[in-house]
Formats: structure tokens, sequence, C-alpha cells
């Protein structure tokens, strides 16, 4: 019998997840706060859905607990996170409907609750861990192995939000190397590698980035990005779902 769970975090333009059956809404009481969470089958097999904006959205990027999410998600014996992120495109090949599998991440976040282990409390010592690879690569891969026409190996840059960058700002992180900008990919992972969790994501561009059209971004044109990418995402994610627990 597997001991392997997975969960998935869903965020802008994918508060549920319809393909669940038995579907279940639990309040998690975490040691960081409460987390909302959906348990459910997908094809007999357990999965938990989190919101990570809230259903319905609610939630500004700074505003999530991550650290209660990312926690509740081990109480209910998660063992790999697939996280789903609306992402704007930087890079040439990130235009507005691809879909990428980050493979680094760079964190231009600041004042959020970003580890469990600050060395504040006595029962969760300081703590440090290895970030070389922010994703856990065997799950990147599935994602890859599932899917057609999602790109590989791009950076994302983490920003604070909510509102969007300048176009100075995007020429800035495009000089780092970052691919696409997104505002919830950190604290997320580092959070899941503290605690030994499995984690990767999905993004969807849904527009680009400040100074990379010659047109201002509009919330209309984004949420139809969404409505059209997401129902792409949930297959990605159905596929992924079902050898996840073939492997």
């Amino acid at each position: 019998m597997s001991t392997k769970k997975l969960a998935i975090i869903g965020g802008t333009g994918l508060t549920q997840l319809n393909q669940l059956t038995n579907v279940q809404s639990e309040q998690v009481d975490t040691p960081f706060g409460i987390a909302h969470v959906q348990t459910g089958k997908l094809q007999n097999n357990d999965i938990v859905f989190l919101a990570r904006h809230g259903h319905p959205h609610k939630l500004a990027p700074h505003k999530v607990n991550y650290r209660a999410n990312i926690w509740a998600l081990k109480q209910l014996n998660v063992t790999d996170i697939i996280a789903v992120n609306a992402v704007g495109g930087i890079t040439k090949k990130m235009q507005a409907g691809v879909l990428c599998v980050p493979d680094q991440i760079i964190d231009y976040t600041y004042g959020r609750e970003h580890t469990f282990f600050d060395g504040t409390d006595e029962t969760y010592p300081l703590k440090h861990i290895d970030f070389t690879y922010p994703y856990t690569q065997s799950l990147r891969q599935l994602m890859l192995d599932h899917s057609n026409n999602v790109l590989d190996f791009s950076v994302y840059g983490a920003t604070q939000g909510p509102r969007l960058e300048s176009i100075s700002e995007i020429n800035k992180l495009e000089k780092d190397g970052c691919d696409i900008v997104g505002m919830t990919g950190m604290p997320e992972a580092a959070l899941a590698r503290e605690i030994d969790l499995n984690y990767a994501c999905l993004s969807l561009i849904v527009n680009p980035a400040a100074g990379k059209s010659a047109e201002l971004i509009t919330m209309e044109q984004i949420y139809q990005v969404l409505n059209d990418g997401m129902q792409t995402v949930c297959g990605i994610l159905e596929q992924t779902a079902i050898a996840f627990y073939q492997d």
C-alpha cells in the first residue's frame, strides 16, 4: 500500500478542483494558525486540495498564511505538493497562455513569515536548509511527462504584490535571470523544504509583464487567459495525479 499522498495548491483562477469526488471541507488547526482544505478522491486516489487565496478568492498574496497551509498538509500526511501559479511572462518564450514548470526561484518578497525554524521558539529551533534546487526534480519530471507543450527550465521571480510591477522592476528581474514573475512562489517552496515535503509548481503565464507588450495590462485580459488555460492545467493535474499513484 502506497504511503505517498498528493496535495494540490490552487492559485488565482483555481479555487476548487472539479475532478474531485467525495469532497469534504476541513479546517485544520496548526501551531501557526488555521488552514482550510478539501479532501477527496481523484479516480480512487486520495487528494488534498488547498485554495491558496481562499474560496472564493479573497486573500492577497502577502496576506496568505503560508506557514499554516504547508504545516496543515504535513499534518494530513501529504508527502508531495504540486502548486499552481498564475504569473506574468518576462522572456520572449513566456507568452500569455504558455505553461511552464520552473526549476529555479529568486525571492523578492519581504515581511512575510517565511520559516518555521527561526529560533524564537524552543519547539522549533533554528534550522538551515539546502535550497540549491528549490523544486523536487522527480515531481517536476512527472508533470512534464504527462503534459504537452509545457516549458521546462525557467526562473520564477517572486514579488510582494498585490500590485503588478513597473517596467523598471521587470527590467531588473530580467537582468537577474527571471523568466516569469509571480507573487506566491515564496515562502511556499522553502517552507515545504523545511519539513521535507516534495514540492513543484506549474505556472500559467496570464499576461506579458510590464513593458513586454505595447498594450497596458488589464484584468479582463488576464481572466480570459485564466479561464482558457485552467482547463489545460486541470488536465495536467489529473494525469499527473494518476501517474503519481501508479509509480
